[in-house]
């Protein structure tokens, strides 16, 4: 089975480069094309609009997952095919996963950088095994591949860390790796064993019985 459903992270900013906005509306628009459903944050503006209205008219379909707190701002699209309110952040980024088949990022900010980081991390810890994938658009994303080489360079991670993210240069090459990945059981790691992310989800793991070798070095 391939993958079905993307969660996009993106940025939320109006300030922002017009290349990445139509980076943005590229993605929505093949999302769409190819029949991938689109989960996001649930917002109407910056690459999240963007890339949300390039989808709903191309005939695509798309879930957003909004916070309460954040509807009230008046933040929220209102044209999704679905939307879902939930209490927390924390809440919202859980829903995102378990709807999930894959997650890719296009350029963001804080909070892009929270959630994939989030989602690299859970797959570091066995949580699950879902295809995660950055978009360049046009070399964004570089600072962040140096900063993991540094943290491999200095001793704080195993170069196996860099196994957990692909990379794709532009949303072109990212539908056609995803349409080539089977995808991973939502809720399951490598070995199949159910389990749920969280926070929380060291413990998870030990119940589990996942034993995959870590990634991480102890430092000297």
């Amino acid at each position: 089975m391939t993958v079905r459903s993307l969660c996009v992270y993106c940025a939320s900013s109006q300030t922002i480069p017009d290349k990445h906005r139509a980076c943005a509306r590229e993605l929505g628009r093949l999302l769409a094309e190819n029949g991938i459903h689109m989960i996001t944050g649930g917002g109407h503006v910056g690459l999240m609009g963007e890339a949300a209205d390039a989808a709903l008219a191309a005939g695509g379909e798309v879930t957003g997952i909004v916070p309460h707190f954040i509807k009230r701002l008046e933040m929220v699209h209102c044209g999704l095919t679905r939307l879902i309110e939930v209490e927390s952040m924390h809440e919202r980024k859980q829903k995102m996963f378990e709807m999930s088949d894959a997650f890719t990022a296009l350029p963001g900010g804080l909070g892009t950088l929270d959630e994939i980081l989030e989602i690299i991390t859970w797959k570091h810890l066995g949580l699950h095994d879902k295809p995660v994938m950055l978009i360049e658009a046009g070399g964004y994303w570089k600072p962040f591949h140096n900063l993991f080489d540094h943290m491999i360079a200095t001793g704080y991670a195993n170069r196996g860390c860099r196994d957990l993210y692909t990379v794709a240069a532009d949303p072109e090459q990212a539908v056609a790796v995803l349409k080539a990945h089977p995808a991973a059981h939502k809720g399951e790691n490598s070995k199949g064993a159910g389990i749920v992310a969280s926070p929380g989800g060291d413990d998870r793991v030990r119940r589990s019985g996942y034993t995959r070798k870590p990634l991480w070095r102890k430092s000297r």
